[in-house]
């Protein structure tokens, strides 16, 4: 027969790893559900600074996140950048909003590639901006990274059997302080209307590709 205090001494260690089990369990559940807490709260954050269909940041986040670099940039050269696209209406109304959105994340990659490492955002509808590490200010750098950008924004974009070619005005303008963002803007606005009033006006032009 066995001994009662044998007996007694394997229930309760018995019950010690149960109850060690089940805490362990516990501690499981209340970590993924502190990990599931904070990827919601990530995606949130993310969702308040970044525009939804291209990713990129948003107009309250791109002033943000300006404002920080422009406070470390030590005299390092800065370029406001402004890019629209031409009468962009023009896809909307001939193909489609869904045209449309593929046309705006298709700009937002390639303005991406082109800033590289730099701060790019959709300040929205067809409105880009960024803010860019130069080499120089100078107006012949200026001039010609506005061509590089307008020549791959110029790039066609395949939409089905379609070839869209949209075409943009760009204007950069020099930042002098880290208190003159907004006056550099202002001034990569006007050229970039400039540039578009220049041109002429622009269509977006379809290519058939059928």
């Amino acid at each position: 027969m066995p001994d009662p205090l044998t007996v007694a001494s394997g229930v309760s260690a018995a019950g010690a790893l149960l109850s060690a089990w089940q805490l362990r369990r516990r501690a499981v559940r209340a970590e993924s559900e502190i990990a599931l807490l904070q990827a919601e709260l990530a995606a949130e954050r993310h969702a308040a600074s970044h525009d939804p269909l291209t990713g990129l940041p948003n107009r309250r986040a791109f002033y943000r996140l300006a404002a920080t670099l422009l406070t470390d940039a030590a005299g390092t050269p800065l370029i406001a950048v402004v890019l629209d696209l031409d009468d962009f209406k023009q896809v909307n109304d001939r193909y489609g909003h869904a045209a449309g959105d593929h046309v705006l994340i298709n700009v937002a990659q390639r303005l991406a590639a082109f800033a590289g490492e730099n701060l790019v955002a959709r300040l929205g509808g067809d409105e880009f901006a960024g803010l860019l590490v130069g080499p120089t200010v100078d107006r012949r750098w200026l001039d010609h990274a506005s061509r590089r950008l307008c020549e791959a924004m110029a790039a066609p974009i395949q939409l089905g059997t379609l070839s869209l070619r949209v075409t943009a005005s760009v204007g950069l303008a020099p930042v002098t302080g880290a208190a003159q963002l907004s006056e550099a803007l202002c001034r990569a606005d006007a050229e970039m209307y400039r540039a578009k009033s220049l041109s002429g006006t622009r269509s977006a032009r379809q290519l058939a590709d059928y």
